[in-house]
């Protein structure tokens, strides 16, 4: 009986750990973990055509951070997947900073915790690179 009882609470706290895991990386960008690892200075193929300028700045700091907080939901390309197509944005910089910070009741979460003025106005700048 002991035996039973001590096999019940290790699968118990194996389905709780399991489960535990799986919601931080579902949280904190589980896509990102799936990610293939590429050299330093690789871009990836998907995600600028060959005609595209090299970015500079602030624009590079931006990619870098769509792909680790954004590209899950609007792609990789930014053409959209989860989330719409970010190419040819026509909203002010300051709307952007407001929907990035405040997020879209049910359809996107707020990034205010996650990423700070500086990092929003990176993303900005990146986004500003992308044309239809």
């Amino acid at each position: 009986m002991n035996v039973t009882r001590n096999i019940s609470q290790t699968q118990a706290s194996i389905i709780a750990f399991t489960t535990s895991v799986l919601t931080l990386l579902t949280t904190f960008g589980f896509a990102s973990l799936l990610r293939v690892a590429q050299p330093a200075g690789a871009r990836p193929a998907s995600v600028a055509p060959a005609h595209e300028v090299a970015l500079t700045g602030d624009a590079q700091q931006g990619r870098h951070l769509f792909l680790m907080n954004c590209a899950h939901c609007h792609g990789d390309d930014a053409r959209g997947d989860e989330g719409p197509d970010l190419h040819g944005l026509r909203k002010t910089d300051q709307r952007i900073h407001q929907i990035i910070t405040a997020g879209i009741k049910g359809e996107m979460p707020s990034f205010a915790k996650k990423l700070n003025d500086s990092d929003i106005q990176a993303l900005t700048s990146y986004l500003r690179t992308l044309h239809s």
